[in-house]
């Protein structure tokens, strides 16, 4: 005769209790972390600023006719990345200053392209409250040195900020860019007013237009 009663439930011990547990919140605190690093803060929130994103707007003509006016409340205080010695750096370090952001690697041909003018540009306002924050997104063992080559055969001072590349994954998930070049004009708190996709003439005076605008607004 088959023995058809019900099997008896395996029960928990206290320490396997106690290890599934410690299991869970490890997993969480892992979740946490990610979510922390991949979602905007509620720091970096903006209001809507239309009347400013039409003042960028309509400075955008000529050489910077692909640039567009948002001011859709996107905010990048917690954008971050890190100078070329490792330091950890935020656009948060920019607060009341007006900031020009541009997406970069030395295996784009159009980034390279624009560099020489955004160092121009740099050099152009310096007196103003106003920086050119290029953050590089040259992955890898030797992305850095790659890029520090590149900057260093052009002659070029700007800084190199390393990031890794989920700083533009946000972009593309938030729908603000698909591709680089990609540059973000933003206020002195932080707060996105404008987006250009590919390369520019900033060295030109449509591109003065458009930072002059910047700073006005």
């Amino acid at each position: 005769m088959t023995d058809q009663s019900p099997a008896p439930q395996s029960r928990l011990k206290p320490r396997r209790i106690a290890v599934i547990a410690l299991g869970s919140a490890a997993v969480a605190l892992v979740a946490t972390l990610v979510v922390g690093n991949f979602m905007p803060a509620a720091a970096s929130q903006c209001a809507p600023q239309a009347v400013k994103a039409q003042v960028i707007d309509s400075a955008a003509v000529g050489q910077l006719a692909a640039l567009n006016g948002t001011g859709t409340g996107r905010g990048y205080t917690d954008l971050a990345f890190t100078d070329a010695a490792g330091n950890k750096k935020s656009i948060a370090d920019y607060a009341g200053r007006k900031v020009l952001v541009n997406f970069w690697a030395s295996w784009c041909v159009p980034c390279r392209e624009e560099m020489p003018d955004l160092q121009a540009l740099a050099e152009k306002y310096g007196a103003e409250p106003f920086d050119v924050v290029p953050i590089n997104l040259d992955v890898g063992d030797s992305g850095i040195e790659k890029a520090r080559k590149f900057l260093a055969d052009e002659n070029l001072t700007l800084p190199l900020y390393p990031a890794p590349f989920e700083a533009f994954q946000r972009l593309q998930r938030e729908a603000v860019t698909v591709g680089l070049p990609t540059t973000i004009l933003l206020d002195e708190k932080g707060c996105e007013l404008g987006v250009l996709q590919g390369p520019a003439v900033w060295n030109s005076p449509d591109g003065y237009a458009v930072i002059d605008a910047l700073l006005g607004a």
